[in-house]
């Protein structure tokens, strides 16, 4: 490990023990983003991380920079979560926006002064963004005038530009996808209610509408035709990112059962004398340590073919071990497991959001599986047995010569 990412990691890790754990509680009390925490995670380093240096960033590929909300879920997964679209945000207005675009917003964001968020659901479509109906029309001038709506944007009202992606015609498909970056100032654009989400009512989530919205071709960041692709890619990286926040919050569930159960008297002794209570954290133990490494590997394939897939086997399998983990860290407390100050309720919601957002795991299971069928089709074939009176395609075709 490099001595640069060691420093970033450290930079995290202070920021979920002095920051976040000790607000959280506060934070989803006031039902407000916490701006602050997350100025001082710009001035940490945070915001900026896989950005290049140049525009005041940190320069780390994925693959490390993804390790960061691993120690920022130690805190919070749904804090972890907003930062980390921040960062693909971030990436990819470096990364691919015009030059005057990156004059205009890139130091903004890789500071954490400005924030950013990712807009591709729309409320009638969930998992299927070939389902899209926010349109771009290009004027005369250059400028784009955008309508529609997005659904489960995070940072809503709070965020200062939205990645937004559009179709630029009623043609079925995805050829004609481009994602712009819609400042929040923009006129047209407002939000519907904030969704009621009682473990993370500081991180806004709602609706955004566009009522005619005009942006300056310069806020392109992916072109007509790349849109969809680097949505996608987006996505991928969205997925690993909370494969990694999942294990801090396993971790920290784990801790917390610890702590407690290494005290806990009962039976005339300790309850983490119990071999009862010691498979069930030891399991835990395990499904964090092959979380770790799956999450891991998955983030080194970002950007190659196998990239997509790892994501998914990482979004399936690592936030359904992190529910398992925090409800069995909250069995392992008994009635205790229940109350406010040990925090693992609100992990167990945490968990079982991480589970949904950016793809379900059930959409990973189909990305998955259709990798299987794939890989089948390239597999020699194995004897099937026939039913009484079945016969396949070849001896239908010998029985009619």
């Amino acid at each position: 490990m490099s001595s640069h990412l060691e420093t970033i990691l450290a930079a995290a890790r202070d920021h979920a023990n002095d920051v976040i754990l000790p607000n959280v509680d506060v934070w989803n009390t006031k039902k407000t983003w916490p701006r602050e925490a997350s100025d001082k995670a710009g001035a940490a380093g945070l915001t900026g991380l896989y950005a290049p240096k140049e525009w005041g960033g940190q320069g780390l590929p994925l693959s490390e920079g993804i390790q960061v909300y691993e120690q920022l879920g130690l805190g919070d997964g749904a804090y972890a979560f907003a930062l980390s679209m921040h960062n693909i945000c971030t990436f990819a207005g470096c990364g691919y926006g015009t030059d005057a675009f990156k004059e205009g917003w890139a130091r903004d964001l890789t500071s954490g002064r400005k924030l950013a968020n990712f807009a591709l659901t729309e409320p009638q479509s969930g998992s299927d963004p070939m389902k899209m109906y926010t349109r771009a029309t290009i004027n005369d001038d250059g400028t784009w005038t955008i309508n529609g709506a997005k659904a489960w944007v995070s940072l809503a009202t709070e965020a200062d530009i939205y990645f937004t992606v559009v179709k630029t015609s009623d043609d079925p498909g995805h050829k004609d996808m481009a994602m712009v970056a819609i400042p929040a100032d923009a006129p047209g654009i407002s939000f519907g209610p904030k969704y009621d989400t009682p473990s993370y009512n500081f991180l806004p989530l709602a609706e955004m509408n566009f009522d005619n919205v005009v942006v300056s071709e310069d806020n392109i960041i992916l072109p007509i035709g790349q849109g969809f692709q680097g949505s996608l890619m987006a996505i991928d990286i969205a997925r690993v990112s909370i494969a990694s926040g999942c294990c801090g919050l396993m971790q920290a569930a784990l801790d917390t059962a610890l702590s407690y159960s290494k005290n806990r008297k009962m039976f005339g002794g300790k309850n983490l004398d119990l071999d009862g209570i010691q498979w069930m954290l030891g399991e835990v133990a395990t499904d964090l340590e092959a979380s770790k490494l799956l999450y891991r590997k998955a983030a080194e394939a970002l950007g190659t073919p196998e990239g997509p897939l790892m994501a998914a086997h990482a979004k399936r399998f690592v936030p359904d071990a992190a529910v398992k983990a925090a409800n069995t860290c909250t069995q392992v407390l008994g009635g205790m497991g229940l109350l406010q100050p040990y925090g693992l309720d609100r992990l167990s919601r945490l968990a079982q959001m991480l589970r949904i957002v950016d793809g379900t795991t059930e959409i990973s299971r189909v990305v998955i599986g259709r990798a299987l069928q794939k890989r089948a089709a390239g597999l020699p074939d194995l004897p099937v047995p026939k039913g009484y009176g079945e016969t396949d395609e070849n001896d239908a075709n010998i029985a009619a010569e």
